[in-house]
């Protein structure tokens, strides 16, 4: 026997995300949902998608909610339902995942960036004013990480000028800022249920929560072909709608999701508090009035990429959400940017890193992992 007798957790893999540990815990509800719509032989725009649209909007606390194939196609849709059309243009962050700006491609208009907020990693109010023109159509708001964006400045700007505010919400869902959820803070709010997200399905699935009956309206024609009666479409639309399977087994999982929206929270707070006495590493920051919940804990180092690989020794996952920002990216390099032309993102884009975080996590792995951080920023 060995005579550590730790000796072999010491050696177990941590991985950046453990689905597996969620399935092994709610598998049984999860098989009981999938059960009912089988036996009930209806899977497209049924009982569960109502249901869940209804629950969803609830816990946004706004009046509507539709049902969608994908996060990518929440954004698309709403930024059509909320007028933007070929040609115009569109403020959202450069650091973020590329479909926050390849909804704003498909529809033919522009992506305008506007850098983010350093401590935050959410676009910054004050880049506003430089970037809007009299094409601007519509913001995008990423809710980066769990962390809501500071909307009220932003909010503020939009409406002095006539345009929707739109939450990228996909990262989020839970979270609040002043007192108000995530999903409720502008006109339209898109969420994405992917299965790495805090509320994830077993596939593609999204949805646009929003309180205008109008805007909901439309993009409910939209996420069916169009159509406002069935066989009589009114515009082109999109075959967008969330099946009955996916929107069984998110109901499962929105029941637990209070659960681990503080399992989050209890291991990102003891991962702060570790990693607060290694110099060299920022934790996340969390602002006053806002309510995080920690889709990523996400540290910045100096020496990024070799603290990545030297986890992976050992057998410690990271990963880094995300290392080249949009203005950078080969889809938009028609627009002519270049390094430097959005500081804050490049950096963080150099210097983020996600450490493991999922409800399952215990409090000898996050030791574990800070450990290794602690060691390795010491060399």
């Amino acid at each position: 026997m060995s005579a550590n007798p730790h000796a072999t957790a010491v050696q177990e893999a941590i991985p950046q995300l453990d689905l597996a540990a969620q399935y092994a815990a709610i598998g049984g509800e999860v098989r009981e949902a999938i059960d009912r719509v089988l036996a009930s032989q209806h899977f497209v725009l049924g009982r569960e998608g109502s249901s869940l649209e209804q629950e969803i909007a609830r816990l946004c606390q706004v009046q509507h909610g539709i049902a969608l194939a994908s996060g990518t196609d929440a954004l698309i849709l709403a930024l059509r339902a909320c007028g933007v059309q070929a040609g115009d243009e569109v403020i959202l962050p450069p650091f973020t995942f590329v479909a926050t700006g390849s909804a704003v491609s498909a529809l033919g208009a522009k992506p305008v960036f506007a850098d983010i907020h350093p401590s935050t990693y959410n676009i910054d109010p004050a880049e506003l004013e430089r970037r809007v023109t009299s094409r601007t159509r519509a913001i995008v708001v990423v809710h980066l990480y769990g962390l809501a964006a500071n909307m009220d400045p932003i909010v503020g700007f939009a409406k002095g000028r006539n345009l929707p505010v739109i939450e990228d919400n996909a990262q989020a869902i839970g979270a609040a800022y002043k007192g108000r959820p995530t999903g409720s803070l502008a006109d339209v709010a898109c969420l994405s249920f992917y299965p790495t997200k805090n509320l994830g399905a077993y596939g593609d699935a999204g949805m646009v929560v929003t309180n205008s009956a109008e805007l909901a309206a439309r993009i409910r024609t939209l996420r069916n072909h169009g159509q406002t009666e069935k066989y009589v479409s009114s515009e082109p639309g999109w075959n967008s709608r969330l099946d009955e399977l996916q929107a069984a087994i998110l109901r499962v999982k929105l029941r637990h999701l209070p659960a681990w929206q503080r399992a989050r929270q209890s291991h990102a707070a003891e991962y702060t508090r570790r990693l607060s006495q290694v110099p060299g590493v920022m934790p996340p920051i969390v602002p006053d009035g806002y309510e995080h919940v920690f889709h990523q804990y996400t540290i910045r180092v100096e020496k990024r990429d070799d603290l990545h690989r030297a986890l992976s020794e050992r057998k410690i996952g990271s990963a880094v959400y995300y290392p080249v920002p949009l203005h950078l990216q080969p889809i938009y390099a028609s627009l002519g940017h270049r390094v430097g032309d959005f500081p804050h993102s490049e950096r963080a884009a150099k210097e983020v890193l996600s450490l493991p975080m999922y409800p399952e996590l215990r409090s000898d792995q996050i030791a574990r992992v800070t450990d290794a951080i602690s060691e390795f920023l010491r060399c």
